[in-house]
């Protein structure tokens, strides 16, 4: 249900293209070099260089695979919360009754008890995502101009919107400025949770046994956020991140240099002494500036993997390939508000998709 559509090849292309341009340069001035000025000796041999691009695969693969352990171990993060989330929306429903009350409530007033709590649960899921979209000094995509110009195309809420204007409606006007005066926000929407729990123990709402399995639902959601705070505020190994940048440049600077000789000794052979075909003369002359696009497409494959696993290393930050949580809080919001019968007129609808994107 919450998944990002596969994207179009120009649109990896488009997010790409600064690279591309550099690609075209980097591999045009050393052949421009080696066949028009001349200068024959500008090459290296093709053995090292293409050892460097094996190792530089492994590293690539190695990281890739990190990368999408931390994306993959997000995207359950969030299952688990749909999952607690709907388990809760029962527990208010069947758990808080007269059965022990000291003084009997009407259908309308435990419907107002159910909704102030689901509506807090709603307020800790945008205070929890709205924490997940804080930038951090590691975070590449705020400061890679194509990642900054696709986040701004796709309309983040949590960038559009201010925390306390995201609230607005789900808490009291006392307990949105209790949270909002907190430094843990969505611990802090947790708290009113357990205290309300408290208070429906001591009117005798809730007897002991209901009041225990509300209070280990307190504690599998402070898990869950915990797992999601984790991942968020330590990142991929800063070491291993930076090392494989510079590897891929290396490769990329290198590549042109050894595959320009390659398909130059590969034009040469289609002459053979003595041969005066104007054909193949002519392909032999010219056959080393096919050089400059395959350079263009290995580089390019390579960047983009690292790329890739550059902005998967971060599950948070919203870019088209992370985990969508705004989307996924708002379907959570509309499966549990629908349980407790609110009025579907007050359901919000689900965030539409742009540009084929979840938020």
């Amino acid at each position: 249900m919450y998944t990002r559509k596969i994207y179009p090849i120009k649109t990896v292309l488009r997010w790409t293209r600064r690279y591309i341009f550099l690609f075209i340069l980097i591999a045009t001035v050393p052949v421009v070099f080696y066949e028009l000025l001349g200068c024959k000796w500008l090459h290296l041999p093709w053995l090292p260089i293409g050892l460097v691009g094996t190792a530089l695969a492994f590293i690539n693969g190695f990281k890739n695979n990190a990368s999408y352990d931390r994306l993959w171990e997000a995207r359950k993060i969030y299952g688990g919360i749909v999952n607690a989330s709907r388990v809760l929306a029962t527990m208010v429903n069947d758990f808080i009754t007269n059965e022990h009350a000291h003084k009997e409530r009407t259908e309308e007033e435990f419907f107002q008890i159910k909704k102030t709590i689901i509506m807090r649960h709603v307020a800790w899921m945008t205070s929890l995502r709205y924490a997940l979209r804080v930038k951090k000094t590691w975070e590449t995509s705020y400061s890679n101009k194509s990642d900054k110009e696709h986040m701004r195309e796709i309309e983040i809420q949590e960038y559009a919107n201010t925390l306390s204007e995201a609230l607005d409606g789900y808490l009291s006007d006392s307990e949105k400025e209790y949270v909002l005066s907190m430094t843990n926000k969505q611990a802090a929407c947790l708290n009113l949770q357990s205290k309300h729990y408290k208070a429906l123990k001591l009117d005798g709402l809730i007897e002991d046994f209901r009041h225990i399995e509300f209070k280990n639902m307190i504690e599998e959601l402070f898990t869950l956020q915990g797992k999601a705070e984790r991942i968020k505020n330590f990142p991929y190994p800063r070491q291993f991140a930076t090392l494989n940048l510079f590897f891929v440049w290396i490769f990329v600077l290198l590549l042109p240099f050894g595959l320009m000789h390659e398909f130059d000794e590969i034009g040469q052979s289609f002459l053979t002494p003595g041969d005066t075909n104007l054909f193949f003369k002519t392909i032999s002359e010219i056959f080393v500036w096919l050089s400059i696009p395959f350079s263009i497409i290995i580089s390019w494959i390579f960047m983009l993997m690292e790329r890739v696993g550059d902005v998967s290393e971060n599950p948070f930050e919203g870019m088209s390939n992370d985990v969508p949580i705004t989307t996924i809080s708002r379907g959570i919001e509309i499966d549990i508000r629908e349980m407790i019968g609110d009025d579907k007129n007050e359901i919000p609808k689900p965030f539409a998709e742009i540009d084929n994107t979840q938020m």
